[in-house]
């Protein structure tokens, strides 16, 4: 049986572990029926002000490593980008944590693209699956794979496997085990395809009309802010939710009006009655320092000062008095 032709479109660290697996499975067993022929992954980036040191994606640094051909193009649109990729007749595209790809590109293989998405949709299309799901208090999120089409997120699906998302998780912990599960979900997805024994679902016969779908937009700066008239519970969700990358953050501000941004990367949170505002700072000035919330407070276990490393707050406390400061609300 001749092996289907397989091209991989990746980027971070996210989409390492699928490509593994593949490669893996495809060396181990010699009638697998699929062969991975080439990878596009992003152009080198400069990471010094000088502009002569480049820094490869960890797609690409995998690929290499493993003597995979590789293409990295500026625009997905240029001819002689798609020339190139036409070359290596792909019957499948895999598409990992990439960019937004054009018809021309995903329509190319006769079986067509998919795609690998951390989140169980149709709940969480769009840019920071992982993020919004612990941001808004979930207990489970997952991953899924669905072939492509012209509207994001929308293509109809394939599998969809089921993660947990625990009380102490954060975005980093819980990208790390949507990645492993990743991994199986794509291998699983293309021997399915191999045996011809794919039947995607569309993913409006997987909703009622009822069913709250629930985005997953770019997250900005601005959208890291901590709003402290949330309660304990949404707060504290919110700072796991963005840690470690971007990071939640707050503003300190003295009686001169002069204003030092904190980032926040881990909390705790206490349910009480205590009679104080909202963004009230309670602290011993040296072991613990909290916030007052609407039922309580949060606790800042660990975080950074503007130009200073990451710390617990024991030790931000022995060298930075927050007496006279205030939250900017």
């Amino acid at each position: 049986m001749e092996k289907l032709r397989i091209v991989y479109l990746g980027t971070p660290d996210f989409a390492v572990e699928p490509l593994r697996r593949l490669l893996e499975k495809q060396r181990s067993c010699s009638d697998c029926g699929f062969e991975v022929v080439g990878v596009v992954t992003m152009p080198d980036k400069m990471i010094n002000k000088r502009g002569n040191q480049l820094l490869m994606s960890p797609v690409k640094q995998f690929a290499v490593a493993e003597n995979l051909p590789v293409l990295q193009p500026d625009s997905l649109k240029d001819e002689a980008f798609q020339a190139a990729l036409r070359e290596w007749h792909a019957d499948l595209q895999i598409v990992v944590a990439f960019r937004m790809l054009p018809e021309s590109v995903w329509n190319m293989p006769r079986l067509g693209t998919f795609n690998l998405h951390a989140s169980l949709l149709p709940q969480y299309r769009g840019a920071a699956p992982i993020n919004w799901a612990i941001i808004n208090g979930d207990k489970e999120t997952g991953v899924t794979t669905f072939f492509l089409k012209h509207e994001i997120d929308t293509g109809d699906v394939i599998y969809r496997d089921i993660v947990t998302i625990d009380e102490k998780d954060n975005a980093g912990t819980l990208h790390d085990r949507l990645m492993l599960q990743g991994g199986d979900t794509v291998l699983r997805t293309v021997e399915a395809i191999v045996k011809g024994k794919v039947t995607a679902v569309e993913q409006a016969a997987m909703y009622g009309s009822e069913c709250e779908l629930r985005p997953a937009p770019k997250i900005f700066r601005d959208t890291c802010r901590i709003d402290w008239s949330k309660n304990a519970v949404r707060v504290y969700d919110f700072v796991r939710g963005m840690s470690p990358y971007p990071a939640a953050w707050c503003e300190l501000v003295d009686h001169d009006g002069n204003v030092t941004a904190l980032k926040v990367y881990e909390t705790a949170k206490e349910i009480c009655n205590h009679g104080k505002e909202c963004g009230t700072l309670v602290t011993d000035g040296k072991t613990f320092l909290k916030v007052a919330v609407k039922d309580g407070y949060v606790s800042l276990l660990e975080v950074q000062l503007a130009g200073k490393r990451r710390m617990p707050v024991a030790d931000l406390l022995r060298g930075f008095s927050v007496e006279g400061l205030d939250l900017k609300i």
